[in-house]
């Protein structure tokens, strides 16, 4: 699975636009429920005015909301983007802390986040990537039956090799977005479809 999701995909990495680590940080949290897409549209003019974790701990509660008002739960996203920058600043010198232990200790940082960050920020592979594509992926694929994140997580982090970490996850998430779609997914058409227990498309579409 691993070789031909590769060869499909072959520099998948996550869609979100971003020039530093601190960038992404916000840029990934900023994507909870709420599409890459639409973070994209944000963050060109939200990075132009606050650039690094300084200009966000100066910057106005209700401007920093209005500035990522496209945004799902903006009012607690500005909140806790606000708060970790202050954190960052004050804790860290206004660098991010390299290591999810530190990571998900900030405000609106889950592992998912902290793992987005430390593999496509800083090619750290400290765990596995699982959002809402990861883990239909993963239970259609037969990988884990776990129903949590970060069951899921563990699951993955036992039969995906180490050195895959980073990019495998991203992998799946471009084959949940444009093949194995939560509904209707497109299984004839699927290069997985012979390694895959739900290749039956009636099949797929219940998991």
């Amino acid at each position: 699975m691993i070789q031909l999701l590769e060869k499909k995909y072959p520099s998948a990495k996550t869609e979100l636009m971003f020039n530093t680590p601190f960038q992404l940080l916000v840029a990934t949290i900023l994507s909870a429920q709420t599409t890459d897409r639409t973070v994209n549209k944000i963050t060109p003019a939200l990075f132009e005015r606050y650039k690094t974790p300084y200009d966000f701990v100066k910057a106005d509660i209700e401007e920093l909301k209005n500035a990522i008002r496209g945004a799902n739960y903006y009012n607690t996203k500005a909140k806790n983007i606000k708060k970790l920058a202050e954190i960052i600043v004050e804790r860290y010198s206004g660098q991010i802390p390299e290591t999810t232990e530190e990571l998900v200790k900030l405000p609106g940082v889950a592992r998912k986040t902290a793992n987005v960050v430390l593999s496509q920020g800083f090619g750290k592979a400290e765990g596995i990537v699982v959002d809402t594509h990861v883990k239909r992926l993963a239970e259609r694929l037969g990988m884990s039956k776990a129903k949590t994140p970060e069951k899921i997580e563990q699951d993955l982090m036992k039969i995906i090799p180490r050195e895959k970490w980073i990019s495998f996850p991203f992998t799946l998430i471009l084959h949940g977005r444009r093949v194995c779609k939560a509904k209707n997914p497109l299984c004839d058409i699927c290069i997985l479809n012979s390694l895959c227990p739900y290749g039956d498309k009636s099949k797929c579409q219940i998991s």
